[in-house]
């Protein structure tokens, strides 16, 4: 079941982006609206988002191992890194905002926040999801590996993650090599 969620907001994902690139590149694309998102920033929060990949990997080694102490703890580093990514997000936000780079001041503006909201509507429904799994765990649901639950939700985890890169290079990375300010 998590495999036809996961194809259907891949789909859904795809669309987004795609809608990004064609609205940027159709509307004259304003390289100075791209000067107006961080690189260094929102690439140091996304790295701190893709370890948390590692992080729930490794609470799926311990998990498999029959570690629940170390599934905890992983899982609490990977709630971590994930809350820390969406407040690096918040923090974007609230400095484009301050800039007059809102929503509805273009087509750039709106196809972005579109876009990085919807990963951020996703990365919190994730962070909801590990926070059950955490208190299940907490309560003792996992003490024997035979559960499904941990890779389904690592599914999920890793799919937020990975569009992330995907998002990230379009929306952060090719403008500020394309466009970069004379």
């Amino acid at each position: 079941m998590m495999f036809l969620v996961i194809g259907t907001e891949a789909v859904f994902f795809l669309s987004l982006i795609v809608a990004f690139v064609y609205y940027s590149l159709a509307s004259g694309f304003n390289p100075q609206a791209t000067q107006q998102l961080s690189l260094a920033t929102t690439g140091a929060f996304s790295v701190l988002l893709l370890s948390s990949s590692f992080t729930f990997w490794r609470a799926e080694v311990s998990y498999q191992r029959g570690q629940v102490g170390g599934l905890k703890g992983w899982l609490l580093a990977t709630m971590a890194l994930g809350g820390i990514f969406l407040l690096g997000q918040g923090w974007e936000y609230w400095h484009l905002f301050v800039r007059d780079f809102t929503i509805s001041k273009g087509i750039f503006s709106t196809s972005f926040y579109t876009l990085t909201g919807f990963h951020v509507l996703h990365l919190l429904i994730g962070l909801i999801m590990l926070g059950v799994v955490f208190w299940l765990a907490v309560l003792g649901d996992f003490d024997r590996p035979n559960s499904l639950v941990i890779p389904t939700a690592g599914i999920y985890w890793h799919f937020v993650d990975a569009v992330w890169v995907l998002v990230f290079t379009v929306v952060y990375l090719f403008p500020h090599i394309l466009y970069k300010p004379s």
